[in-house]
């Protein structure tokens, strides 16, 4: 009796993590998500603007309108020193000592500016994200892929 009673407890957890993953929303920017981990983190990819408006000059205005946005969807406070925000080719970005607030987020603009709690500067003199098609990957400390972002020509949304 009680193996059976076992199997039907099961049978029930199982159906519910099933319907609980077929209930998770699409990402609202669009884009395609893709986490290689079956654990999550509360810190996620957000917006991402990878074609810098207006005429590519390789200006510090125009660099800095290349960005991508890192979000502590949490109510707990993370620090993500050490973290790694990357592309397909290996340009990647080490995060200082920041310390994301609850449900808050920070752009990583590509080029130069002065760091604070809602933007940070790659320092770069060269965009970074292929407008045509790349890959976000955001790493935490350990380098495990904690999320990543992909568009272009023959990806499927």
């Amino acid at each position: 009796m009680f193996r059976n009673a076992s199997r039907v407890a099961m049978a029930v957890l199982g159906s519910a993590a099933l319907a609980a993953t077929a209930a998770l929303p699409a990402s609202a920017d669009g884009h395609h998500r893709h986490t290689p981990q079956r654990w999550r983190s509360a810190v996620v990819l957000g917006t991402i603007q990878y074609d810098s408006p207006g005429r590519d000059d390789r200006s510090n205005r125009s660099l800095n309108a290349e960005w991508v946005t890192v979000r502590n969807t949490g109510r707990t406070p993370v620090n993500i020193k050490g973290w790694s925000l990357s592309d397909k080719s290996g340009h990647t970005y080490r995060f200082g000592n920041l310390r994301l607030a609850g449900h808050s987020q920070v752009r990583v603009h590509t080029g130069y500016g002065h760091d604070n709690r809602w933007d940070v500067y790659q320092d770069r003199r060269n965009y970074v994200w292929d407008n045509n098609r790349d890959t976000a990957t955001l790493r935490n400390d350990h380098r495990r892929v904690v999320d990543q972002e992909r568009w272009g020509h023959g990806h499927r949304h």
